[in-house]
């Protein structure tokens, strides 16, 4: 029986990914914010029929308990186009241009002249820095910054379960993203080498984490992943958020790198892991209250 179970598997994720990879490159053709704004408009329509839709609706009620449901419905429809937009402009992260001050020129992502100063004192300090992120507009959108402006970074990500899926996202993030690291066992150790060599390390901070150490998220307990304040714990290097937010065009961004974040330190002068983690993660909620609509609600953040 478990033999032709894995079968009729491999034989599924075989054709998932074979129609994925189609359905990437066929959009790669296409004119991105023509189907950006297709799948937005789309998303709007389909999402509240999905069971994330309850998900989303119950976390956005604690979270904003002065809202109405009117006003809460508005929210999500919101998440609903920014995730359709997201899925349109995958196919084309490596097509996408981030604003160099030195050139000028059209950008899809601007960041303002201080941030652009950040990268540029990151670059040149030779010391290394965490930088961290959240699912907030398109959250592929922060990695391509470094890139741009010629900052060694690597990048923690989840690798798709489907062999030829991975490859794909891969092959595109590879030219535009700097170095990826997968998550895995070896992960923390891959991330800290890079950090002793001098180079950067980015992460995004915002889902649940059964392991993780328990913050205080919109007025909740949650669990969040301490890879962070351990490897700042290890290493001593400077912490950083970065976010983008989608503009009222629907098809470009402005970006943000934050100054310097002093973590929360113990008696003995240490970094404190867990007060460390409140702190990212009081950042991460300010810009989710600046811009709800634009966080992904429809994960279960809160278990």
């Amino acid at each position: 029986m478990a033999r032709p179970a894995r079968r009729l598997k491999s034989w599924t994720d075989a054709a998932v990914g074979a129609v994925t990879v189609a359905a990437l490159k066929l959009l790669r053709r296409m004119n991105r914010r023509r189907m950006a704004n297709f799948f937005g408009r789309l998303m709007r329509i389909v999402g509240p029929w999905l069971p994330e839709h309850k998900v989303g609706r119950a976390n956005l009620a604690a979270a904003f308990p002065d809202k109405s449901p009117q006003e809460i419905e508005t929210i999500l429809a919101g998440v609903w186009e920014n995730l359709g937009r997201v899925g349109a402009e995958f196919a084309h992260l490596d097509r996408m241009r981030v604003l160099d001050f030195e050139r000028g020129g059209d950008a899809d992502v601007v960041y303002d002249r201080i941030s652009y100063e950040r990268f540029l004192q990151i670059r040149d300090s030779g010391k290394p820095t965490l930088v961290f992120g959240a699912h907030l507009a398109n959250w592929e959108v922060p990695a391509i910054a470094p890139t741009t402006y010629k900052v060694r970074s690597n990048l923690l990500y989840r690798r798709p379960n489907i062999g030829a899926i991975s490859d794909a996202v891969i092959a595109m993030r590879a030219g535009c993203m700097g170095n990826l690291i997968p998550t895995a066992l070896d992960a923390p150790i891959r991330l800290a080498n890079a950090l002793e060599r001098g180079e950067h390390v980015g992460m995004l901070v915002d889902q649940h984490f059964g392991k993780g150490v328990d913050v205080m998220f919109f007025g909740r307990w949650a669990k969040a992943n301490p890879l962070i304040a351990q490897l700042a714990r290890h290493t001593e290097c400077a912490i950083r958020g970065v976010r983008v937010v989608r503009r009222p065009d629907g098809n470009s961004f402005w970006g943000e790198l934050t100054d310097e974040i002093a973590p929360a330190r113990d008696a003995e002068g240490r970094i404190d892991i867990q007060g460390t983690m409140q702190v990212i993660t009081g950042i991460v909620e300010a810009w989710v209250r600046e811009h709800p609509e634009q966080w992904l609600w429809l994960h279960r953040r809160w278990r």
